[in-house]
């Protein structure tokens, strides 16, 4: 078992942390419980005298490194006290301890191999301002590699360690570099034992190439010189690989596709930066830690603008979009509400249009009764009881004048009438078809007397065939009239079964020919419900020959549009 040493009085050794070609790292605790990192450098001093150049170079490298913690930065190790060990004369910094992994172990499992660019960002900016903060006091690190930054798992910063070169001397620093220095971070100045601002800012460029490509440029394949050598010359002389490209070979398979494609697509900027700090040449590189962290607040801002921007139009796009569809879906509703009362409305208007054809009906069929009855229009509602029995009496005394003439005048001498027009007389009692339809005007029949009632029944007195009263209109018309003139009558050269038809219109008037013109007074009505055999049929008008019940005879052609043709 290893013997326990102090290394200084009042601060006690736990045991190593790490080695390396720079010194060990020891865990170290001060009286009480207050935990720090210890940095012991390989070279003893073998003498403390202002007089020896190691000492004097380590107190100097001290002092600048004790500039560094003047103003405290969150991204920078505190440096607690130097010194040396108490056996060995070994050079010592005393600084505070990270809890927390270092770069190095969070690219390996149970890590994902690549940081996202998020968090690559992050430390490009965290890391740079470690620079910056150390570059503005003169303090060059000189040996920054992955395993140098860690992540302060209590803070959730990242923290530049480990200033173990800084206080060593050129001699010493070559040396050290060219025995164990980590040669995949090393620029190519430092083969020469060289270490300049710029110098950091190369190692800085190694750190981001390796979060973004889950490798460093130029890894070292193999153990040995020969494979040191290689690196060391790729490092002078070859580009570096393409970052993009490796990146996407290492995405995790634990991604999804929507974030693969999205890590994919490094910012530009960041890309240029890497490239622009991994130059061969110092001078074309950034200059130093400030110039780089403001290269890369300014470009990270101008992103966040634009990231918020954009985040700021989707989301009022998305704002607008849902804004649309619920206009969209008001106006649906509207439309669906609109559509409804239009069935609605037109379920009304079939069933008013229904009504009213009933209503329509109902009307034609009351004034087709009015017309075959020539019901008089007005009826004087106020009647005196004088005038009702003076009616009665006026009545009671036509009835026995028109039994009279009925039962004594003789039938062999009827009497003789002359029409106003043709002043022809008419026998009242012929019952042939060549009496005339001519209305006899009421002054040439004998006042205060109806005409004598004829011996033979006309269609005036058997009514239409439904046993109905016959309409009147003040003459001897009936049903069918008489006819004007039978000698103007044009009969069809043959004539023949060619249908049958019921009369539709109020008044189906006779015809002597099939002509408007020749419309005769006689006419069938609707009452009628004999059917018509047309005997031919001609410009819309069809020939009958009508008997009514009483055996008296008409023919005429009557319009077919009067009519309806049934079946027989």
């Amino acid at each position: 078992m290893a013997k326990v040493f102090t290394i200084a009085e009042g601060l006690e050794n736990m045991g190593a942390l790490k080695t390396g070609g720079q010194g060990s790292v020891y865990k170290g605790r001060r009286i009480g419980e207050i935990i720090t990192a210890v940095k012991l450098l390989p070279t003893p001093m073998h003498t403390a005298d202002d007089n020896d150049k190691n000492y004097i170079d380590f107190k100097n490298e001290v002092a600048k490194l004790k500039k560094v913690n003047e103003k405290p930065n969150p991204n920078v190790v505190k440096i607690l006290s130097s010194g040396f060990t108490e056996s060995g004369s070994f050079p010592f910094i005393e600084m505070e301890f990270i809890e927390g992994p270092d770069l190095e172990e969070l690219l390996k499992p149970p890590h994902e191999p690549i940081f996202t660019i998020k968090e690559s960002i992050k430390v490009a900016e965290q890391l740079a301002n470690a620079l910056a903060h150390c570059h503005k006091v003169g303090v060059r690190h000189g040996d920054i590699k992955s395993n140098n930054v860690k992540l302060n798992e209590h803070t959730g910063n990242y923290v530049l360690l480990d200033f173990g070169l800084a206080i060593m001397s050129d001699e010493q620093r070559r040396t050290s570099l060219r025995q164990a220095g980590a040669i995949e971070f090393m620029a190519p100045e430092q083969n020469e034992g060289q270490m300049l601002f710029e110098t950091d800012v190369y190692s800085y460029g190694i750190i981001l190439f390796e979060l973004l490509a889950g490798t460093v440029p130029f890894p070292q394949k193999e153990k040995g010189e020969n494979a040191r050598n290689l690196v060391r010359l790729a490092h002078m002389e070859q580009p570096p690989p393409d970052l993009i490209t490796l990146r996407k070979k290492a995405m995790p398979t634990s991604w999804a596709e929507d974030k693969k494609e999205h890590e994919q697509q490094l910012p530009q900027w960041l890309v240029t930066m890497v490239y622009k700090c991994l130059e061969k040449k110092p001078e074309d590189r950034f200059s130093n830690g400030s110039s780089l962290h403001d290269y890369i607040t300014r470009n990270s801002i101008l992103a966040t603008k634009k990231t918020e921007l954009q985040e700021e139009q989707v989301t009022r796009l998305l704002q607008e979009k849902e804004q649309w569809q619920e206009l969209k879906e008001g106006m649906q509703k509207t439309l669906l509400q609109y559509q409804q009362a239009a069935n609605e409305g037109a379920t009304k208007l079939k069933l008013a249009e229904t009504k009213l054809v009933e209503k329509e009906n109902a009307y034609q069929e009351l004034e087709n009764t009015a017309s075959s009855w020539q019901q008089p229009t007005t009826i004087n509602k106020g009647v005196s009881k004088a005038s009702f029995f003076s009616l009665f009496i006026v009545t009671a005394v036509i009835s026995a004048y028109a039994a009279y003439s009925f039962f004594i005048k003789k039938e062999n001498n009827p009497p003789i009438i002359t029409t106003e027009k043709s002043n022809r007389p008419i026998d009242v009692t012929a019952s042939d078809d060549t009496r005339l339809e001519e209305k006899v005007p009421a002054e040439n029949l004998p006042k205060a007397i109806m005409p004598e009632p004829k011996q033979k029944a006309t269609d005036t007195e058997k009514g239409n065939g439904n046993n109905l009263p016959a309409p009147q209109d003040g003459d001897i018309a009936d049903t069918v009239r008489k006819e004007a003139s039978p000698s103007l009558l044009q009969e069809p050269a043959q004539t023949s079964d060619v249908g049958h038809y019921k009369v539709i219109a109020p008044k189906a008037y006779f015809h002597n020919a099939p002509d408007e013109t020749t419309r005769r007074k006689g006419y069938l009505n609707i009452w009628n419900d004999k059917t018509l055999t047309a005997l031919s049929e001609e410009n819309g008008f069809i020939y009958i020959i009508y008997t009514n019940q009483a055996g008296q005879t008409s023919k005429g052609w009557i319009r077919k549009k009067d009519l309806q043709e049934v079946a027989e």
